[in-house]
């Protein structure tokens, strides 16, 4: 009977870097599911407009660097193999908002931001050390960071023009995947944070997304 190899830390470390570089290339990896903004055509939108939504988009994409990052340090550290699982589920579906915002930059003649492989470092870090404390207080910082993530869509979504129906669509379901990822994190088992520790991750965000949106 052939024996199954158990991975260890190394061997999962390794298994991660093609994905390091896919989340970091230009060329993001191909989505599981087609781009909500499919079948839409552009707006009228101004060049004061694009710039403003590729600002926007821009930010969206650097948070799904963030994602990825953490979700793969979080997968690579947990304990329990559910989790590792429910880390990895959530990344590909993070991966999907990744090629969609990556998409609507090059409609919008931008490109990502330059400073995302410091944070795609710092994230991984950060998810890999909450991972390794403990799964409680990895899912939390999941549902932390979602509640984070779902405030800054809602705010984006008020900012969009409303003839930008294709990047309306997407951050709608962005939206609607985080609030879900939140939630299933909590109801797996995840602390729920102080309120101390979510400000200190709120002002992280807050030079993470005024950062991005420039460069």
């Amino acid at each position: 009977m052939a024996l199954t190899r158990q991975l260890n830390p190394l061997d999962r470390l390794l298994g991660e870097a093609d994905t390091v570089l896919r989340t970091l290339s230009r060329r993001a990896q191909a989505p599981s599911r087609p781009s909500p903004a499919e079948g839409h055509s552009d707006g009228d939108l101004s060049p004061v407009q694009r710039r403003h939504v590729a600002g926007l988009m821009r930010v969206n994409h650097t948070g799904e660097v963030c994602a990825q990052a953490l979700y793969q340090g979080q997968a690579l550290t947990a304990k329990l193999a559910e989790v590792r699982e429910e880390m990895r589920q959530a990344a590909r579906e993070e991966g999907d908002h990744l090629a969609w915002c990556a998409e609507r930059l090059r409609e919008l003649d931008s490109q990502p931001s330059l400073l995302n492989p410091a944070w795609y470092g710092l994230s991984f870090l950060l998810g890999a050390t909450a991972g390794a404390v403990g799964d409680k207080w990895s899912l939390g910082f999941v549902a932390a960071t979602e509640e984070r993530v779902c405030r800054h869509l809602r705010d984006h979504l008020r900012q969009l023009p409303d003839d930008d129906r294709k990047s309306q669509l997407i951050l709608q379901q962005m939206l609607e995947d985080e609030e879900r990822h939140g939630q299933n994190a909590l109801d797996a088992g995840g602390a729920d944070f102080p309120q101390p520790v979510k400000d200190v991750m709120s002002a992280v965000a807050r030079v993470m997304t005024r950062s991005s949106y420039h460069f």
